[in-house]
């Protein structure tokens, strides 16, 4: 065998990460309020390109208010004739609503400092998470001195607050209730756990009464609150922009995208002319001015093509998700990226950017257009049903039953098989449990 050195030539298919494309990909992923403030950076670091116009705050806020259960609002500026205040009003925490009632009350300064700290080691629910005997030793005082403070603390609103147990925050809401039946605290202080597995005819041979009394026990129960903290927890606002609007005119969709959601840009004259006229200028000054307006092209096309790509994937979801806007969720087909991508011819990977944390305000609400994804199992017909048209399927089949005589996961099946949907008990469960619908023991009904 010879060996040696030759010089030959071929042709090899590479994708080469260039800025331009990364910056493609970056853009392209970029929710809406995500892409302004990308924009802004754009447009501060680059003096090549200038905004056409303001956004229209005014409307952006009309249309959010139509979409019905979405946050409306917005961070930014708006111009002179908006009649839209950008802006959220938070509001107070626990700890100081709690805090503001102590200091109305009249008690010793002693005991005011005690409830305080109390207040301050409470979790988002409004339990105390903390033994009183260590705030006894934090606060150099006596478990007597800290059980006064700690009942003040609870007298104050939400009612339920600074309680150590489940039981004993339920039992601080009972205290304020008239009528409430004796054995009412056995059941709490013994028999949660029964009650929370649906074991009505157990907790009812335990207290020697019949399962109707427990039944009555466990709606007043309900109409209780565990966790009396959270109506003041402070989450951070979720703001939404639709991205498209889909709209049915005569018989048809049509899909605009929403291009109000960022300011329109464009090439500054000024600096476009600089380069084309004679006057001498130093080189990195011209290097300077072409580099910036070479970003300024990419950056023109990049938003270009996002639009492009969300328009078309959003027209191929309508498409293939006709029934779903014709019929609601019971209409809804499995869908994937693939089919997608063969449609419009673009690849899974750009699917998926397209898709995430963008949304559609459609005649049916607003959702992000990863919803429209899901998977399925086969009918009889031979055709798909969605994940989501199976979950309204047995919503409507739990909602109509008996309550005295709840459908089984078994029977819930059979149910979905005679409407020719092939699918498994514990896939029934499974979607039950998701929708956060009790099982059958739990959701049965002791009635006079």
């Amino acid at each position: 065998m010879q060996m040696g050195y030759g010089l030959w030539q071929e042709q090899q298919q590479r994708l080469v990460m260039t800025p331009e494309l990364r910056q493609a990909i970056t853009v392209l992923q970029f929710s809406s309020l995500e892409l302004l403030e990308y924009l802004d950076t754009e447009m501060a670091g680059n003096p090549v390109i200038e905004s056409v116009g303001t956004i229209d705050w005014a409307e952006l806020a009309r249309q959010q208010r139509e979409q019905g259960g979405v946050r409306t609002g917005m961070a930014g500026g708006g111009g002179e004739e908006s009649d839209y205040e950008p802006t959220i009003k938070q509001g107070i925490t626990l700890l100081e609503h709690l805090r503001g009632q102590l200091r109305l009350l009249s008690i010793p300064p002693r005991e005011r400092q005690i409830g305080d700290y109390l207040i301050g080691n409470l979790d988002e629910n409004g339990y105390l998470g903390i033994p009183l005997s260590e705030c006894a030793q934090t606060c150099g005082a006596t478990t007597a001195e800290v059980e006064a403070a700690l009942k003040q603390v609870q007298s104050l609103e939400p009612t339920g607050v600074g309680a150590r147990t489940l039981a004993e925050c339920l039992r601080l809401q009972l205290n304020e209730r008239e009528g409430v039946p004796p054995l009412m605290y056995t059941l709490i202080d013994r028999h949660l756990e029964d009650v929370a597995s649906g074991r009505i005819t157990r907790v009812a041979t335990a207290l020697k009464i019949t399962p109707l009394e427990v039944q009555r026990m466990v709606d007043l129960l309900k109409s209780l609150d565990p966790k009396p903290g959270r109506m003041y927890s402070v989450e951070s606002p979720h703001y939404i922009i639709p991205d498209v609007t889909i709209e049915k005119v005569g018989g048809d969709y049509i899909v605009i995208v929403n291009e109000k959601a960022y300011p329109k840009l464009r090439i500054n004259d000024f600096y476009r002319d600089m380069l084309t006229t004679k006057n001498e200028m130093h080189k990195e000054t011209k290097d300077y001015i072409t580099n910036k307006l070479n970003g300024a092209v990419w950056l023109l096309k990049s938003l270009e093509q996002r639009r492009q790509t969300i328009y078309k994937v959003t027209t191929a979801i309508v498409e293939l998700q006709r029934e779903f806007f014709d019929k609601g969720v019971r209409g809804m087909r499995p869908l994937t990226l693939r089919q997608v991508a063969e449609r419009v011819g673009l690849h899974e990977s750009t699917i998926s950017r397209a898709t995430t944390g963008k949304y559609a305000q459609t005649p049916r609400g607003v959702f992000e257009l990863k919803y429209f994804f899901s998977s399925g199992v086969q009918t009889q017909s031979g055709e798909g049903a969605s994940a989501e048209s199976i979950k309204s399927e047995i919503r409507d089949l739990v909602a109509a039953e008996d309550p005295k005589k709840p459908l089984s996961d078994q029977k819930l099946t059979e149910l979905l098989q005679q409407k020719g949907i092939e699918i498994a008990r514990r896939t029934v469960a499974k979607y039950r449990e998701e929708q956060n619908i009790p099982s059958s023991s739990q959701r049965k009904r002791y009635e006079g």
